[in-house]
């Protein structure tokens, strides 16, 4: 149950397995923030956690942020503002992927 909220707890991603503490889960969603940005920023967007839970923050490039449930909505969030499906072969994404 949310303390705050009062509403019971949404289960973890799938990326949390192996988290057993909220310190876990706390640091395998700012490292997935990290593998987001570098993959976002070629295409004009960043990622934060909301701060509030799960999920994420999507920014784009004219200041928009949407607040999306998981990385799932993420893809398609940004898909949707840009007009097109992001490619992983795009230049954009290899070049912001390998470099660190």
């Amino acid at each position: 149950m949310c303390n705050a909220c009062g509403f019971p707890t949404r289960p973890g991603h799938w990326t949390d397995a192996g988290a057993t503490t909220s310190g876990d889960r706390l640091r395998l969603q700012l490292r997935r923030v990290d593998v987001l940005n570098k993959i976002l920023r070629g295409y004009g967007f960043s990622a934060r956690t909301p701060g509030h839970g799960p999920g994420f923050a999507l920014a784009s490039f004219t200041g928009r942020t949407t607040l999306l449930p998981d990385l799932e909505t993420v893809w398609e969030e940004a898909a949707q503002q840009l007009g097109q499906p992001l490619d992983p072969l795009d230049p954009r994404f290899t070049r912001s992927v390998t470099s660190s």
